[in-house]
Order: structure tokens, then C-alpha cells, then sequence
């Protein structure tokens, strides 16, 4: 009985595999394009979601306000809209226009902790730890790293789509039962990944400092006190003062690599590093 009762639950459906893909391969593709100061991820966001919305209503009128719905201003980072995308569909189909709020609140309220999440996940961590391993064994003349780095990509997208499906079959319950364990998950993640960056640092920034201080037959080198106070010292320093210079409001990335080089020159000329 049960059984039967749950088939016909899902019969009842609206929403096939094939349409959450259609929307998966649209924000995809598009989750980025359309970008404005305005509402930022709103328009992308708007195009992933109409072959839902042009399914749940075919009446132009209702479709009409569905879509002024969906171009409300909207923020993420994307791999994680995939789940606010999957939680509204499945709302939107239950409930329809009456469920105008409902639809709202989900994306004001996951949007921005999603953003942190996302972006320490996958802007921060993931992208520094795969990116070191690659950079390491290009250094080495490893060819290993160019395919750590894409199968690592090709997860990310079985990893957006999987997203997808969750938000639908969680829905409104989205919201409470992520939470918790997506704060779990991100602290968990930041430990590995501040543990495996700081591994990285000797090992691919190589910095030392050249100069032996030599009185009479007593010769005295100076990266060698710098080794006993700890190891790797400059490299450690060279990455932090990488992060302190990135935390100035008018530094980029791109000034920020324009300026090691400089001092890469200056100090390797001086014999300051070498």
C-alpha cells in the first residue's frame, strides 16, 4: 500500500530529471553572464529557472509575474546556488504564486551564508590546494598535476549537480537542515586546508637568504640562524606578506603578482634572496 501510495507521488510530479538538468546546464553555462551591480546574479539566476517556470505556468499572466519574481536581486557563489535553485523549484511546484515569500525568503536567507561557505570551499581551499599540488608537479616536469586539477573540475560538476537534486528533494527543510552541518563541514575544511597550504609553502616557494657574515676563519651563515629559529622562515613571511598586501582595499591580484616580480629582481640583484 505503501508503495503504491509513493508512486503515485511521484507520478504526480511535474518536474522531471530532465528539466532540473535543463536548469542545471543553464546556470552552468550562465550562472556568471548577465552579471550587474544592480542585481548582480538575478538575470542568470531568471534564465536558469524559465523552463520551470515555463511548464508550472502557462498562463502568459501568471508566467508574467513568475518571472518579475525571479529577477529580484539574487548573490552567491555558484556552485552553491545549485541547492537554492533545486529548493525554489521544488516550491514552486508544490505551491505555485501563492508561494511568493516563501520563494523570497529562501534566496535572501541562503544566499549570503552559502556565499561564505562556497567561497571558502571552493574559492579559497579547494582552488589553492589542487592549484598548489598542479603548480608542484609542473615545477617537477610532472604532467600529473594538469589532471589532478580536471578531474577535480569534473567532480565540481557532478558535485553541482547532485546539489541540484538535493535542494529539490529537501525543499523549504533546506534551510534547517543544512545549517548546522555546513558549518560543520566548512570548519572541517578550513583545518585541512590551512593544514595542506602550510605543508605547500617550503616546499614550492623557495627563498633563502644568501649573505654569510665571515670574521677571520669564523664564517656564519645567516639563513642557517634563520633555520633554527624555524624552518622555512622567509617563505613563511613571503606568504604573509602576500595576504597582508591582498587585504588592502585598492590591491588587486594582478598588482600584487606585478609586485613580487619587482621584488623578486630587486632583492635577488641586492643578494638580499636568492
Amino acid at each position: 500500500m505503501n508503495n503504491k501510495v509513493d508512486d503515485k507521488k511521484i507520478d504526480d510530479k511535474k518536474i522531471t530529471q530532465k528539466d532540473l538538468m535543463k536548469v542545471n546546464i543553464r546556470w552552468l553555462l550562465g550562472g556568471q553572464l548577465g552579471w550587474n551591480y544592480e542585481r548582480m546574479q538575478g538575470l542568470p539566476y531568471c534564465y536558469a529557472i524559465i523552463p520551470i517556470l515555463k511548464k508550472l505556468y502557462p498562463d502568459k499572466e501568471d508566467l508574467k509575474k513568475a518571472l518579475k519574481l525571479h529577477l529580484q536581486f539574487f548573490n552567491t557563489e555558484p556552485d552553491m546556488a545549485h541547492l537554492i535553485l533545486g529548493a525554489n523549484i521544488a516550491i514552486e511546484e508544490k505551491e505555485g504564486l501563492k508561494a511568493e515569500e516563501a520563494i523570497t525568503g529562501i534566496k535572501t536567507g541562503l544566499m549570503g551564508p552559502f556565499a561564505g561557505i562556497g567561497d571558502t570551499i571552493y574559492g579559497v581551499i579547494a582552488g589553492t590546494v589542487f592549484g598548489s599540488i598542479a603548480a608542484y608537479m609542473a615545477l617537477n616536469g610532472n604532467s600529473l598535476g594538469i589532471w589532478i586539477w580536471t578531474i577535480w573540475l569534473v567532480f565540481r560538476w557532478i558535485l553541482r549537480w547532485w546539489f541540484m537534486k538535493l535542494g529539490y528533494a529537501q525543499g523549504t527543510k533546506l534551510v534547517t537542515t543544512l545549517s548546522g552541518k555546513m558549518k560543520n563541514i566548512t570548519e572541517a575544511a578550513s583545518i585541512l586546508g590551512l593544514t595542506v597550504i602550510g605543508a605547500l609553502i617550503p616546499t614550492v616557494i623557495r627563498a633563502n637568504v644568501p649573505y654569510v657574515f665571515t670574521s677571520g676563519k669564523v664564517e656564519m651563515k645567516l639563513q642557517g640562524i634563520f633555520d633554527q629559529i624555524m624552518p622555512a622562515l622567509i617563505p613563511v613571511a613571503l606568504v604573509g606578506l602576500v595576504y597582508w598586501v591582498l587585504g588592502k582595499k585598492k590591491m588587486t591580484s594582478t598588482k600584487t603578482i606585478l609586485l613580487l616580480m619587482v621584488l623578486a629582481v630587486l632583492l635577488f640583484n641586492f643578494k638580499i634572496l636568492s
